[in-house]
């Protein structure tokens, strides 16, 4: 309990000793403690959130500001991405989180340069190979193509590849559904 105590009366704010959050009765102050520590490691001690990210979908703010599109062609999207700190993970590299937005929100716009506006389409599966990392200030081209559309599904592949090297990062597949599906 004196390492909880502690932390209520640090000058440096934390999540665990906002009167917003509840801690389980289950847990030891031992552990308490230690979640306090790693969250204050990780930055995660500001309790209030500017208003921009305090939204639905707020992540996406964070990609769209390192995305830059190259080309867009029916079936094919090619974007540039740059590895900035909003997107990176502690060990200095882009932040597999950053790689599955990046990733559903190129392979939609993909698969809308071919499927029409008056079908719904609903992400149904979603692969993510994670290769090698994409160090800071890397530039990553992100190649989306649509590899198969029929009246039901869409499948797109997405390739992560550092711009100075041609080295694969990162490989997915979204396939997504359309709604309403197609009557036979």
């Amino acid at each position: 309990m004196a390492d909880k105590e502690m932390d209520e009366n640090s000058s440096t704010p934390t999540l665990l000793n906002s009167k917003n959050t509840v801690i389980s009765k289950d847990l030891s102050a031992e552990s308490i403690s230690k979640l306090n520590g790693f969250l204050k490691i990780m930055g995660v001690f500001n309790l209030t959130f500017p208003a921009q990210y305090d939204t639905k979908d707020s992540f996406s703010e964070l990609t769209r500001c390192c995305l830059k599109v190259q080309h867009i062609h029916r079936g094919k999207i090619s974007c540039f991405l740059s590895v900035k700190p909003p997107i990176m993970n502690i060990y200095g590299s882009l932040h597999g989180g950053a790689v599955g937005d990046v990733t559903v929100r190129i392979a939609t716009a993909c698969a809308r340069t071919i499927v029409g506006k008056d079908k719904e389409l609903f992400l149904g599966e979603l692969s993510i190979s994670y290769l090698s990392g994409a160090p800071r200030n890397a530039e990553v081209i992100v190649n989306a193509t649509v590899i198969r559309s029929g009246r039901n599904l869409t499948v797109v592949a997405v390739d992560f590849r550092l711009k100075d090297s041609e080295k694969l990062s990162y490989i997915s597949h979204a396939t997504f559904y359309h709604m309403p599906v197609a009557s036979l």
